[in-house]
């Protein structure tokens, strides 16, 4: 009798410690109220601006800066921009960076991606390369931009080879690095499970892997448009198109600092509507596929 009371007792027991467990690993799939999104997504970012649009003002207001061609009123950057959009102008500065820089990425991910695991698999290798493509890294994107012109001329050829010279390395540094944080664990059970050659390298390697290819390729999208951004304003042309970099130095020379600001901001914007579009969920869902983020 005593046996059949103890046993009784212990499996609601163990079975709420087992509920309880399943409660903590299942995520909430309840949607996030507005006001929750409004109070921690929205507002902090609008009350930035606000704050940046106040000091503005006030440094022209009280006359700290009464020079406009020096800082111009966020009114008359506000005319810019309106003026260029009822031109039919701004979409096209817009359109015409955007294109070049999302093609020249893709083109960095084709050709980083293996040269990244060429690196990281092969000790010769990235003995041999591996302190180049470091090394290419860290050398300012501008500098790409005079051979390159004598070497292509101005056309779109060489905003590609500078953009690829920018962001290659950056995407290959990323993903030798997360192939060296994989656990060697995961790697001997591929291969005892058969996944060899390209297949542990698509199914085991690629995939745990991934958070250091992400962060190689958000830092490689980085130095892709800064690249262009640069190439674009030392490399100016009329048959090359008025992307944001032609913009910023057509002012420059026009000595337009209202302009020169919306040059500025639009680089700005589209850099930061990239990451929150691509870049940032697709981070969101490595980690979350990890286990590492809980959603809601």
């Amino acid at each position: 009798m005593a046996s059949t009371d103890t046993t009784s007792t212990d499996a609601p027991a163990a079975g709420s410690v087992e509920a309880g467990l399943d409660a903590l690993e299942t995520t909430q799939s309840s949607r996030i109220p507005f006001r929750r999104t409004l109070i921690d997504k929205i507002l902090p970012p609008l009350a930035a601006i606000a704050v940046v649009l106040l000091v503005w003002q006030g440094l022209i207001t009280l006359k700290i800066v009464d020079d406009p061609t020096k800082l111009p009123t966020p009114g008359a950057v506000w005319g810019a921009f309106r003026d260029d959009w009822l031109q039919g102008k701004l979409l096209g500065y817009i359109w015409t960076s955007v294109s070049r820089g999302l093609l020249g990425f893709c083109l960095a991910l084709v050709l980083g991606t293996p040269l990244g695991l060429l690196v990281a698999r092969v000790k010769f290798v990235r003995a041999a390369i591996g302190p180049i493509l470091s090394g290419l890294q860290s050398l300012p994107s501008v500098a790409w931009v005079p051979p390159a012109v004598i070497w292509l001329g101005l056309d779109n050829s060489m905003m590609y080879t500078v953009i690829l010279l920018g962001a290659v390395p950056s995407i290959a540094n990323g993903l030798v690095s997360g192939v060296d944080q994989v656990p060697p664990l995961f790697l001997r059970a591929g291969r005892t499970l058969g996944a060899i050659g390209f297949r542990g390298t698509w199914h085991i390697t690629l995939p745990a892997a991934l958070p250091g290819y992400v962060a190689g390729m958000k830092q490689g999208w980085a130095f892709s448009w800064r690249s262009l951004m640069a190439a674009e304003i030392i490399a100016n042309f009329p048959d090359l198109g008025t992307g944001l970099g032609q913009l910023l130095e057509n002012a420059r020379t026009a000595s337009d600092m209202a302009m020169v600001f919306e040059a500025i901001l639009l680089i700005l914007f589209v850099g930061i509507a990239i990451d929150l579009l691509i870049f940032s969920p697709l981070e969101r869902w490595v980690l979350r596929s990890r286990g590492l983020l809980v959603k809601g």
